[in-house]
């Protein structure tokens, strides 16, 4: 029984459907009736340990973006002393929640999915809208469909990862593998930008047999906790996953003091991330175990245009891949290479379509960008505006504005650049920016070399080209800068099961969540090898005279 291979019930999953709120419909009569709901309160989100709601410390609110006066939930901090009993609180869940046959864990996230595709659709979509300013597609893409589709295609990638078994070719010989949940605990630390993500850090590894303590963004706190209590509603146990706000420094000071750290699952930026894990490092004759480290730090995403390239998708594809959801993607195109011979028609087409674009609350549904997350988001983004409008060798194109008197509004910028090496194309902005360099037509290779050398990230890029030789040939320029690349498409939209995300050098551990390989991250292995016939002698044959 202990080593038998799983059989989890999986289906047949497909991608959660998107729907699309068309007016009049169904979904968007509901959804305006829950985005009143939360429009006209403001949430408590306690600090959650187990079964114990604690709602200690000084009051912090979360605003949105696009009206920041506006407070959609008040939340705590965790005090270290309180991060601490979340991780014994972990640790006590943890023997009976790692021994639960994978079926009967599968079937808590299962049931977790549909309860999101169906009774809370509208809830995760308006604490998405309300307090991350995503307009109603980019919440239903992400705070609907893509957390749906980690749930149900993990389920999947468990019994993928978890099948293999050795061979046992003596006759009374059985070798088996023991698919364990790793010994301690994992270190949820989650972004703003994706509730999806949000959900996953955190649910990925208990799907496999371990516990985990989530730190959610100050920034995303409402659609966070709302699914969290969906985990909790569909039976997770308490202190499977316990649910810690808290100060960035205090909670990975405390994590990676612990010596029952099993590793830690991490969205954000590169500083954060090298600072978790050099702290780490000081720290590896306290740990029991080695901790893993996962994670996904942004990048600096290219759109590669060949000569021969559709001008069309290049318009289209590069409008969205920059500006939807106002830039605050890792995926999000930030720079772009256009030949000379193309210039005149995308450029026309560029400033065409963003003299359309609409910027503004995305509770108003023809709003295309949104506000940024934060004043320090503001702040950052504004300073490499100024740089562009103050530096001789960048002109503004369209856009470069912003205003942060209501909301964190910062217009779709559209910039040209002379210097292919100027930090505009090199440095992470995480805003609605592109920046763009113009090369001659004969000096196309030579300037995808330059793309490969630019930036310290290798997340996404995109090559549009028709012409087929050079398609083979930008290919596999390109092979090693980019963990999810694209052909004649935008540099962003990845989807679960689809396109396994995730990317090298600074970028990150390259794990490719959405595919089945990121689940043996949490899995630890036993071997074992069971003899049914007796041992008779010590001696081998070779030792006999």
């Amino acid at each position: 029984m202990l080593f038998r291979p799983a059989k989890i019930r999986t289906n047949r999953f497909i991608n959660e459907p998107l729907l699309d709120y068309a007016p009049g419909s169904k979904e968007r009569k509901e959804l305006e009736g829950v985005l009143e709901k939360y429009n006209n309160q403001v949430a408590d989100i306690p600090i959650v340990v187990g079964d114990k709601e604690i709602k200690d410390g000084k009051e912090l609110f979360q605003v949105s973006p696009h009206d920041h006066q506006h407070k959609v939930a008040k939340y705590r901090h965790a005090s270290k002393d309180i991060i601490k009993q979340a991780i014994e609180s972990n640790l006590k869940a943890r023997k009976e929640w790692e021994r639960t046959p994978i079926e009967k864990r599968a079937d808590i996230f299962l049931k977790a999915a549909d309860l999101m595709a169906g009774k809370y659709r509208a809830d995760l979509l308006a604490t998405t809208m309300i307090g991350q300013s995503k307009n109603i597609w980019q919440a239903e893409i992400d705070a609907a469909c893509e957390l749906i589709d980690f749930l149900r295609f993990n389920i999947t990638f468990s019994r993928l990862v978890t099948e293999y078994q050795p061979i046992s070719p003596d006759k009374g010989i059985k070798n088996s593998s023991v698919y364990r949940g790793m010994e301690g605990f994992w270190a949820a630390v989650t972004p703003f930008n994706f509730t999806a993500i949000g959900g996953h850090l955190p649910s990925a590894p208990a799907m496999m047999g371990n516990v985990a303590l989530w730190k959610p963004s100050d920034t995303a706190m409402l659609s966070n906790y709302t699914v969290f209590k969906i985990y909790r509603e569909a039976g997770l146990p308490a202190g499977v996953i316990n649910f810690v706000p808290a100060d960035g420094p205090t909670f990975g000071d405390t994590v990676v003091s612990s010596p029952d750290l099993a590793g830690i699952n991490f969205t954000g930026s590169v500083k954060t991330f090298k600072h978790l894990w050099k702290q780490v490092a000081n720290n590896l004759d306290n740990f029991r175990s080695y901790p893993r480290m996962i994670g996904e730090c942004g990048g600096k995403n290219f759109h590669f245009i060949h000569p021969s390239a559709d001008v069309e998708s290049v318009v289209n594809g590069t409008i969205r891949g920059a500006f939807e959801f106002n830039g605050q993607k890792c995926s999000a195109t930030s720079r772009m290479y256009v030949p000379e011979s193309l210039w005149p028609k995308i450029k026309d087409g560029l400033l065409s379509i963003h003299k359309e674009i609409k910027t503004g609350s995305p509770l108003q549904k023809e709003n295309f960008v949104t506000a940024v997350i934060d004043d320090k988001a503001f702040a950052r983004i504004e300073s490499y505006l100024n740089h562009a409008k103050n530096s001789p060798n960048t002109t503004i194109l369209a856009g470069g504005t912003c205003d942060q008197s209501e909301g964190y509004f910062v217009q779709p910028t559209i910039i040209q650049t002379t210097d292919p090496n100027d930090k505009l194309m090199k440095e992470e902005i995480f805003g609605p920016v592109l920046t763009m360099y113009i090369y001659p037509d004969n000096k196309c290779m030579e300037t995808a070399d330059l793309v490969t050398k630019t930036s310290p990230f290798a997340l996404t890029g995109s090559i549009f080209v028709k012409d087929q030789k050079a398609r083979e040939v930008l290919i596999d320029k390109f092979r090693e800068n980019a963990g999810n690349f694209y052909i004649n498409d935008k540099s962003t939209g990845s989807v679960v099961a689809q396109q396994p995300f995730g990317g090298t050098r600074m970028s990150g551990t390259n794990e490719k969540a959405g595919g089945p390989h990121y689940l043996l991250k949490f899995v630890s292995v036993q071997a074992v090898k069971e003899t049914s016939v007796p041992l008779s002698a010590w001696k081998y044959p070779s030792m006999e005279e």
